[in-house]
């Protein structure tokens, strides 16, 4: 192993120092990663602030989250938004003229419903005089749809708003090339026979090589994954740590899909299939057989595989959100609280996976909670690698001293906390609709532990992040 990662810390001049600083641990004996003492002392108080209003999550549902290529292949992405719509109406019995804005997320945009919030509500039937638009923030975008609609509520401008996402990478766009869109698209200009055979005589073969989305930093031309495979070596975290983790989390969702804790997914019944029940990414394994398989990125001393990567995935989801007052006038009890929440941004190049390292301590401080408060952690899993390097830079004096600026550091989430119901390695990744689920599931949780205070974070393209305080409502 100590060569393995010698090897690969060469590629890391920026980096590598960190690998000083975090020796190589197994995730079953590593200090920083066991569950944490019991008889924590847990804050009774609630986050309401004086003249600012309550806004509340009555319920959010998705689609099953499946694997890319498989029973969503012949859908559109605005089929699977209006799903999760038409199930957020079923779930919640919500007249439609009560909802005053629609907002979903999305990443990889059908150039066909470029604002699928709209395509998607006039699908599920709401009326044509209520607005919705489209964002994008890569796998933050459905968080940056629920803030978008928290910032309308908070403000006064609306009372009820549906926040979502959706990702269909069954599907994703492909364009011709460059030259050969040249070709066309002056072709279509050209107004004589001489015009048209003078541009076709330029044409050569290589103008037929398609243009593929790749899932790079635009600023880098670095894959995610290449990504965080360096990260994974520069905080030595090694691959039986990595395997061991990615194996929790599909246990942990196998679990709880048998035991019926996975609420939020509804029926969806695919035009000329089936009616898909259950995400079907949820695969448990052996250490030995995720042993065998061969590094995806960084080849071939890479540590980064298929097994602890999340998988390329389609689905759809969807939350009411209301001001507490509407909430409670309409009948509805809360499940609970959307309380603070922080965006965060850094180096896309060596911290892009960073996001919940930054951002937790953040909004940890403008809610004036700490870690002991929290009661269930939601965090998205990228990648195993990426989950353990946010583990240790949380547990770390030194970098949080050397490149975030703090005196101290934050810590390590409990693992007996920490993503209990699987997490984005097991259940699937849906670059756009992940934020609400992480949402949901710590929502649900809180209510079915009897915790208070959820904390959800997440990471993105571009080397930037999120974090909220979820509070289970009470009343």
């Amino acid at each position: 192993m100590t060569t393995i990662l010698t090897c690969t810390l060469k590629n890391l001049p920026s980096t590598s120092k960190w690998a000083l600083r975090f020796p190589v641990r197994l995730l079953s004996c590593s200090s920083q990663l066991r569950a944490a003492p019991a008889g924590q002392t847990k804050s009774k108080k609630t986050l309401a602030k004086p003249n600012v209003r309550n806004i509340v999550v009555v319920d959010g549902v998705r689609t099953p989250f499946l694997q890319s290529g498989t029973s969503y292949k012949d859908l559109m992405p605005h089929d699977l938004a209006r799903a999760a719509l038409t199930g957020l109406l079923h779930q919640t019995s919500v007249p439609k003229e009560v909802v005053d804005y629609i907002i979903f997320g999305t990443v990889i945009q059908e150039v066909k419903t470029s604002n699928v919030a709209r395509e998607a509500a006039l699908g599920a039937g709401f009326s044509d005089k209520t607005p919705a638009h489209t964002v994008t923030m890569a796998c933050i975008s459905a968080n940056q749809a629920m803030t978008t609609g928290v910032g309308l509520i908070a403000s006064g401008q609306c009372d009820v708003i549906v926040a979502g996402g959706v990702e269909l990478m069954s599907d994703v766009p492909i364009r011709h090339s460059r030259k050969m869109r040249k070709m066309m698209l002056d072709l279509n200009k050209a107004k004589t026979l001489g015009q048209r055979l003078s541009l076709i005589s330029k044409f050569r073969l290589n103008f037929l090589s398609p243009e593929l989305p790749a899932v790079a930093e635009f600023s880098t031309s670095e894959t995610m994954g290449h990504s965080a495979d360096r990260l994974a070596a520069a905080f030595a975290v090694s691959r039986l740590e990595q395997d061991e983790y990615a194996l929790r989390s599909h246990s942990l969702a196998k679990k709880a899909q048998d035991e019926g804790l996975l609420s939020d997914v509804i029926p969806f019944k695919v035009p000329g299939k089936d009616t898909v029940t259950k995400d079907n990414g949820i695969r448990p394994s052996s250490l030995e057989q995720m042993a065998k398989l061969k590094p995806a990125f960084i080849k071939p001393y890479g540590t980064v595989t298929a097994a602890n990567s999340s998988f390329l995935t389609d689905g759809a989801s969807a939350m009411l959100i209301m001001a507490e007052e509407k909430a409670l006038a309409m009948g509805y009890k809360p499940k609970a609280y959307l309380r603070d929440f922080v965006y965060v941004s850094q180096d896309p190049k060596d911290q892009l996976l960073l996001g919940p390292t930054y951002a937790t301590p953040k909004v940890l401080e403008k809610a004036g909670l700490t870690m002991n408060d929290i009661d269930a952690y939601e965090f998205h899993e990228a990648f195993s690698g990426q989950i353990l390097a946010n583990f240790k830079a949380m547990d770390s004096d030194w970098f949080a001293q050397n490149y975030m600026g703090r005196k101290t550091k934050v810590g390590t989430p409990p693992l007996e906390k920490f993503n209990n119901w699987g997490g984005s390695l097991s259940l699937g990744h849906p670059f756009g609709a992940t934020g609400c689920r992480l949402v949901m599931a710590a929502a649900n949780r809180l209510r079915k532990e009897g915790g208070q205070y959820g904390l959800v974070a997440a990471c993105a393209a571009g080397g930037q992040g999120h974090a909220m305080i979820v509070e289970a409502y009470s009343k």
